[in-house]
């Protein structure tokens, strides 16, 4: 078998085990193929023949030529990471017998607190859509959704009708690794939600094969992630918001939200389907910076600014 033919093939079983055995999104199998495939290209430039020829040393070396063409590092950690992910899978298959990044030390990466909304930025989300018009309706069920259950744009786009249960306040979702939960969808959302129901997706549908989707675009197709965000930057735009917004964002707030007003990290976790509450714990540094900020803004002796009022002793 011709080298490049087996590299091929390694990458082939790789992807159908993270569609099929990992239940990745295509954006992740695309990622991870992208990655790989930039050190494919490492690996012929290297005069390296096959994945099992890769050394300790290459991985360091592929490590070097990514931090020289300038990349973050947190790119760089990421597609370590996919290389690794690879190495994995290649061992547990019987393909080689050593996974050389397993040792490759992954670059320290600051980390970055998410952002989210205070609760007057959010408002504007819920004002802006004309819910007169089917198109609205949706819109602002989009944000109630992602508000009120916190779940991921992937799994907002895949709500079936048969997974909303308006009566009980609650969904099933389906999300990484092919895992249910079920999330609240509050009172608000549920509102909006029957009138989105009853007048907006069957003018959406149109006459049309209901294929079972709960969030429709124009054609009465399923939504896309991509046309959400599209979604999200249209009313960015429309309120002028200074700010930095993502369907993610509402993730982010929804999660911020709950644990200032005194919520289990536990309970985040299980709503969010986090697998581990060390994912989770990133939410309650975002908690400790909004009461750092308060405490700074309102108590006399915080910051030395302050100091100049004091008398001397």
């Amino acid at each position: 078998m011709d080298k490049s033919q087996q590299i091929s093939i390694d990458i082939e079983l790789f992807t159908r085990y993270l569609r099929v055995e990992k239940n990745a999104s295509p954006h992740t199998v695309k990622q991870y193929v992208a990655d790989i495939n930039e050190f494919v290209a490492f690996m012929e430039q290297h005069q390296i023949p096959v994945f099992a020829a890769v050394s300790y040393l290459h991985g360091r070396s592929f490590l070097a030529h990514l931090a020289k063409r300038g990349l973050s590092r947190r790119s760089i950690a990421r597609k370590l990471s996919s290389l690794r992910s690879l190495y994995r899978f290649l061992l547990r298959e019987g393909r080689l017998e050593q996974n050389p990044f397993q040792l490759v030390s992954t670059p320290k990466v600051e980390k970055k607190l998410p952002s989210f909304l205070y609760p007057h930025e959010l408002q504007p989300f819920f004002d802006l859509p004309d819910t007169q018009t089917p198109l609205g309706m949706r819109d602002r069920l989009i944000f109630e959704l992602l508000y009120a259950s916190g779940i991921r744009v992937s799994e907002l786009v895949t709500l079936t009708l048969d997974a909303v249960h308006v009566s009980r306040g609650i969904a099933l979702v389906y999300g990484k690794g092919a895992k249910e939960r079920y999330v609240p969808i509050g009172s608000y959302a549920c509102d909006i939600l029957r009138q989105y129901l009853e007048y907006g997706r069957p003018k959406l549908l149109s006459g049309n094969s209901d294929h079972g989707y709960l969030l429709l675009n124009y054609r009465g197709e399923p939504l896309s992630d991509r046309s959400v965000r599209r979604i999200v930057d249209k009313y960015v735009e429309q309120h002028a918001l200074n700010l930095r917004v993502s369907p993610h964002t509402f993730r982010h707030t929804f999660a911020t939200h709950l644990l200032n007003a005194g919520a289990d990290l536990r309970t985040v976790q299980e709503l969010l389907g986090h697998v581990n509450v060390s994912t989770t714990q990133v939410y309650t540094h975002v908690t400790k910076e909004r009461l750092r900020h308060v405490y700074d803004a309102a108590h006399p002796r915080a910051t030395a600014r302050h100091s100049g009022s004091a008398g001397s002793t």
